[in-house]
Formats: structure tokens, sequence, C-alpha cells
């Protein structure tokens, strides 16, 4: 593309976005900033890098700045990531953006931000995202390369988040919650071919019980449902078991909320076995 890309993920909300932008306009005036979200649920580094594999395999080859950052200010880094796309990563080192760098083709390189000729002139404890990633980002759009805004890093020394998975007993899956999307579906590790090897082949309208153990003064929750192809095989208000759009297992109500309806939350444990 002949403008640089700048793709943007935060949990910072409405307003602190914006700030961020300018800072990136400022030096890059004719990148292409592509919000893909900031409504990540706070401080939710899981939430943040399913966010990322979700929508950065489907952006331009570019600079990806994310953040949700519980440990601004402390000693974790400030880091960018080259991977083999021809993308690079910026952000905070807690995990964040290494799923979606492996969904990219892999690391070639990491560097930590430690240039400050290339941030705001001061760095506040609180605002990285506006004193640090966004400025480091803007000027890699602008061609600077990943070299000069630190020096190398061992990629293997790059914080690594635990990926829950899925567990097959004979006749059930063990899983847990993995994303709750806003509609309230709910996505859980594991895919249907975790689910038949457990409990055999997976005809539409198979009928299955979900079973949520009580957790952190959450009640136990039992919730029968079926297994189908889309949202609209259910009656409205039903719930449905299927394959979303990136492979999972994910739960949904027709025109609702399972979440909501259920108490789901992330990392809630699912027992899924047929009725």
């Amino acid at each position: 593309m002949t403008r640089p890309v700048i793709t943007f993920a935060t949990d910072f909300g409405p307003a602190a976005p914006a700030v961020c932008r300018g800072v990136m306009y400022r030096i890059a005036p004719d990148a292409l900033i592509i919000d893909i979200s900031h409504q990540i649920p706070r401080y939710s580094i899981r939430e943040g890098a399913g966010t990322l594999v979700f929508a950065l395999p489907h952006m331009p080859v570019g600079v990806h700045v994310a953040v949700v950052d519980p440990g601004v200010g402390t000693e974790r880094r400030g880091v960018a990531i080259h991977v083999a796309r021809g993308d690079t990563l910026v952000g905070p080192d807690n995990g964040l953006l290494m799923p979606v760098a492996k969904r990219l083709g892999g690391i070639l390189a990491a560097h930590s931000l430690e240039n400050r000729d290339l941030m705001l002139p001061v760095v506040t404890s609180s605002f990285h995202g506006r004193d640090i990633f966004a400025p480091m980002a803007a000027h890699l759009a602008m061609g600077t390369s990943i070299e000069v805004v630190g020096p190398a890093i061992d990629p293997a020394s790059l914080v690594r988040l635990e990926a829950p998975q899925a567990v097959v007993m004979e006749g059930a899956l063990e899983s847990q919650v993995v994303h709750v999307l806003i509609y309230g579906n709910v996505t859980f590790a594991g895919t249907p071919a975790d689910l038949e090897a457990a409990i055999g082949p997976l005809e539409p309208g198979r009928r299955l019980v979900l079973e949520f153990p009580a957790l952190k003064g959450a009640p136990a929750v039992r919730e029968a449902t079926v297994w189908e192809r889309t949202f609209g095989r259910v009656a409205v208000g039903a719930s449905l078991l299927m394959e979303d759009s990136e492979g999972h297992l994910s739960l949904a109500d027709n025109q609702g909320n399972a979440a909501e309806r259920l108490g789901l939350a992330l990392d809630r444990p699912v027992r899924i076995r047929p009725a």
C-alpha cells in the first residue's frame, strides 16, 4: 500500500486512543490508522491477545500497536517484534503479542524499546501507550529500522501466556472459557474435532449438556443445548453449541446473550457431554 499502515488495539475506552492517534499522526501524517478495538476488557491480556489473533491476519502488512498493560510503569519491557509475514508488533512484553506473532509466521527479531529519541520528550509512569508505544509505532511505520528502537533481545526471553487446552475424556470434553464476545457468545478452548474425539460424531441437532462448576462465588450452572451449524438453526432465544469463525467451540444464544444469562466469564471451566 502507498500509505503506511498502523493498526491500534487497547483496553483504553473512548478518549485515550484519540490522544495516541494524535501522537502517531504528528510523526506519520500520511499513515492509515486502523482501530481494531479499544473495548478489550480492562487488564485482560488474554482477551487482548485473542482480539489480535482474530483481527490482524486480515489486516494489511504494517505496524501493529497493542496496549493492554496492567504492568505499566514497572520493570516490564516494551518491545518491537518483527514477524515472518513482514509486520512489526509494538507493545508491552507481557504475552499480549505472542499468539499473533505465531499466527503471522513466527518471530524473526525482537528489540527492546529504549531509544528515547523515538519517544515523547516526557515519559510518564502511567501512559506508555501515548509516551512510548504510539511514537515508536509511528516512527517504524515511517521507515525507521527496528534495530534503531533499542537493543536486540532473545525471542525466547519474551513473556508467553499459558494457553488453555481442552482435555478429551471418555464420554466428555473438559475445557474452559477463553473468550467472551460482545454479543455474549462464549468461546471454549478446543475444536469440534476434540469434542468428536470425546463423544463421537456431531450431527446437527445432537443434544448436549454443558456443566459449569461453581467458581469464585458463582453457582454451578447446567445448560442443555444442541449442536448446530449456525444461530438461525435454533429458535430465537434458544442456545446452541457450534464451530465459530476461527474453528473453536462456541456457545451462543440466537439473538441473545449466553454469557450474561448463565453468568459466565473468562476462565470458567466447563464439561461438555451428550445429553
